[in-house]
């Protein structure tokens, strides 16, 4: 099946960013998704003094959480990087993925990048996630290296991508005492696994369990931005 019409279970992602059509609202705003209404929440800074386009982070996440605790992950750092945050909420109690695999959350992360990219300008796409949401992230991620340049995996379980298609970066960070995804059959197995592929992959281990500590969130958004975190 070509790209044109791709099967939503192969996890490839169509929309590509594009000049705006309309000038969106900043702050927080809802974002349609053309998905009948499940809903999805975005932070957009205000725009940068030299127009500047934004980097466009989906944040996923985990079992049973929100959109806005996708949003969470990043809201603190977003004004001072410039990045423009969408977080939709997953069609179950997790991805579509994790329940049998990719399809309609597939297209509603599709559909809600459309909307961004009508309203905003964007130079970069960046998946990120916590838990099963890192996991998604991952897999979606390697799916669409084409669009998605990076991957954050905050404590992540497993990738598994149905196809690899571009090279993204990755960062990936676990406590050493997670209880919840244990790290020595979770990141300790699988991102040797990615760097022998060819990944570039940052890896952090922390002391302490299913979290993200402060330090772990500081070091993701200088590797994301590719400067210190503020």
């Amino acid at each position: 099946m070509s790209d044109s019409a791709p099967d939503p279970r192969h996890g490839r992602l169509t929309t590509r960013p594009h000049p705006p059509v309309v000038s969106g609202p900043t702050g927080l705003v809802p974002l349609p998704g053309g998905d009948g209404g499940r809903p999805a929440t975005a932070y957009v800074p205000e725009p940068a003094a030299d127009d500047a386009a934004y980097r466009l982070v989906v944040l996923l996440h985990g079992a049973g959480g929100s959109a806005r605790q996708g949003l969470d992950l990043l809201l603190p750092v977003a004004d001072a990087h410039h990045l423009l945050l969408v977080a939709p909420q997953s069609s179950a109690a997790s991805w579509d993925l994790i329940a049998g695999g990719f399809g309609v959350d597939v297209q509603h992360i599709d559909a809600l990048l459309a909307s961004a990219f009508d309203g905003y300008p964007v130079r970069d796409v960046t998946l990120g996630g916590f838990s099963d949401g890192a996991s998604y992230a991952l897999s979606l991620g390697l799916a669409n290296g084409d669009l998605v340049d990076g991957v954050l995996a905050f404590s992540p379980g497993f990738a598994a991508p149905p196809l690899v298609r571009g090279r993204p970066r990755i960062f990936v960070s676990h406590g050493v005492d997670d209880r919840v995804l244990p790290i020595d059959v979770c990141s300790r197995r699988f991102v040797p696994h990615l760097r022998g592929l060819g990944y570039d992959v940052t890896y952090e281990e922390f002391p302490g369990g299913h979290d993200i500590p402060a330090p772990i969130r500081a070091r993701a958004t200088g590797w994301l931005t590719g400067g210190s975190a503020r």
